[in-house]
């Protein structure tokens, strides 16, 4: 197998210039309340990275330089993200609030990140949870702002989606060859982060946003015929990974926890009130 280029990587990575979209276009088209619901949930999803970050340096992967020179440059995109989803959020006349103070971690988040760090330290094999993790992660979040994309139907958001998607594809494909090459080496690293993966692993957001939230958008995004199939598409590229070749995963989960679409082909079950929209993401931060 190939190593992922990383040279290659950061090469290309640049933040795309903002002056790519019209954002005086924005408020032209109609954002439908469900897309701009979906839409505030990977905003403020995209703003946790930092926090996500503060886990990863915690363990041996900082010790890795392959890994080491892939974080500085997956942080400073998914960042850049956050901020240019906000960008269009404000444009569309629903600003984002700022971020609120972060409150003191609680007992229960600091034992989390005790045990992380105590087994991060301990075994040193352990970035291979982190590079599955993030691999199942950066093709569910691909895969879902190319489903916003489709289901909102707005084309500067489509515009910039476009933009971002390149970036999560090489995230993507960096997250799967480490897992791969690190699955493929160890059968007791394979056990192990299969067993991790099926007792924990939830979408993108859990424990960020409520649960309301990442149930909505899995159903948003993942309900229906196109959607289920996306789900499926989903699954089918993560079995390719060693141990992994039946994992019940993201569709599993949607069918779990998502309500079955009504006779009208979902839309009932997805409608948004206008009292159910938060005042802005950041009140569902920690």
């Amino acid at each position: 197998m190939n190593y992922f280029d990383l040279a290659s990587l950061t090469s290309r990575s640049s933040v795309f210039d903002p002056a790519v979209a019209d954002w005086d276009a924005v408020a032209r088209h109609p954002l439908p309340a469900p897309a701009l619901r979906a839409l505030r949930y990977m905003q403020d999803i995209e703003s946790h990275t930092v926090f996500y970050l503060r886990e990863l340096l915690s363990t041996h992967a900082v010790d890795d330089p392959e890994l080491a020179g892939f974080l500085a440059t997956w942080f400073y995109e998914e960042t850049a993200h956050g901020r240019v989803l906000a960008r269009f959020l404000a444009a569309a006349g629903h600003p984002v609030a700022p971020r609120p103070r972060r409150a003191p971690r609680t007992l229960g988040e600091r034992i989390e990140a005790l045990g992380i760090a105590v087994i991060g330290a301990a075994w040193r094999d352990f970035p291979v949870v982190h590079m599955t993790w993030g691999a199942i992660n950066e093709l569910t979040t691909l895969t879902g702002y190319r489903r916003l994309a489709q289901c909102a139907g707005h084309p500067i958001l489509s515009q910039l989606l476009a933009h971002i998607m390149r970036d999560e594809s090489r995230h993507f494909g960096f997250y799967f060859e480490q897992a791969a090459r690190r699955l493929a080496a160890s059968r007791r690293a394979r056990r192990i982060t299969r067993t991790l993966v099926e007792r924990f692993w939830d979408p993108v957001g859990s424990g960020v946003q409520p649960d309301t939230e990442t149930r909505f958008l899995a159903g948003y995004l993942f309900s229906g015929d196109d959607g289920r199939a996306a789900a499926r598409a989903v699954d089918r590229t993560i079995r390719r990974l060693p141990g992994f070749e039946d994992m019940p995963l993201l569709e599993a989960w949607v069918d779990r926890y998502c309500p079955a679409p009504g006779p009208d082909g979902g839309r009932s079950a997805l409608r948004v009130e206008r009292s159910a929209f938060p005042a802005a993401p950041t009140q569902f931060a920690h």
